[in-house]
């Protein structure tokens, strides 16, 4: 083996090792794997069958050749799924300091979020909902959001002003209803939001809060290191690519998908 040779292989065989996602496995497909959508707006509608996450999780499974049988179910029921290995993925998911334990992630988009309020309820500033004990909040149980939200709800859940939804229709519905009197939104909501009785009904208040990164979910239980490698970087080649981008276009306008996508 000549010297140039040696230098050659030490070289790659060096690179490879400080760039683990080079030197992946690729998915193994010899089980049968689980992922679980839930329903929330433009990530996936029930009724339609459509939706980001939906095309992001078919791109996946055709570039990754595996066997993936799709579900839908409550976002609280994936966590808990995810946490004992009896499932193996979800999309869309954020991390924390809890969830990092027993999950891992590929970021694939991040967004904001904001609070969406009853014209009716006076409010002007977060601060001015918070005060007032009259005024309840509603959630998705199993949902997390920014630092401001995540530190809302918890709040208000500690002082009993916090009503709980499984999906988002329902969560609309209450918020109509004036059951609850705000609740916390993110770009997948906009068409509801902006659509109908909401838009006569609500304002937005911003948090001033960065993006949050959300991400496919792998269950640590259910895959071992290599294969979260091997799975992060398929989700890797789709934003390299542009593929997550151009899927978000279909939802969003460019400058939206665009920013949302690449970060």
């Amino acid at each position: 083996m000549s010297t140039l040779v040696r230098l050659f292989m030490g070289l790659a065989l060096a690179l490879a090792m400080a760039h683990p996602a080079w030197a992946a496995d690729k998915p193994d497909c010899s089980r049968p794997l689980s992922l679980a959508l839930h329903d929330h707006g433009l990530l996936y509608s029930s009724q339609t069958g459509e939706g980001i996450d939906k095309d992001v999780a078919d791109e996946l499974i055709r570039r990754s050749g595996c066997k993936v049988g799709v579900t839908v179910m409550p976002r609280a029921r994936i966590w808990q799924l995810i946490e004992s290995g009896a499932l193996d993925f979800s999309l869309s998911g954020i991390g924390n300091r809890a969830r990092d334990e027993f999950a891992s992630f590929a970021w694939y988009f991040s967004n904001k979020y904001h609070l969406l309020v009853r014209n009716d309820a006076h409010i002007r500033r977060l601060a001015d909902f918070e005060g007032n004990a009259a005024l309840r909040l509603g959630a998705i149980r199993g949902f997390r959001y920014s630092a401001t939200g995540n530190r809302l709800v918890d709040r208000l859940d500690a002082e009993r002003r916090v009503s709980y939804a499984t999906h988002l229709d329902s969560l609309y519905q209450i918020l109509i209803d004036n059951r609850v009197q705000a609740m916390i939104i993110e770009p997948f909501d906009y068409p509801a939001v902006e659509s109908g009785t909401l838009r006569e009904l609500t304002t937005i208040l911003e948090f001033d809060d960065p993006p949050v990164p959300h991400g496919l979910i792998m269950s640590k239980k259910a895959l071992a290191p290599a294969q979260q490698a091997a799975w992060r970087a398929l989700v890797d080649g789709m934003r390299a690519d542009g593929t997550v981008q151009r899927i978000f276009e279909k939802h969003f306008s460019a400058d939206l998908a665009r920013s949302m996508t690449r970060f």
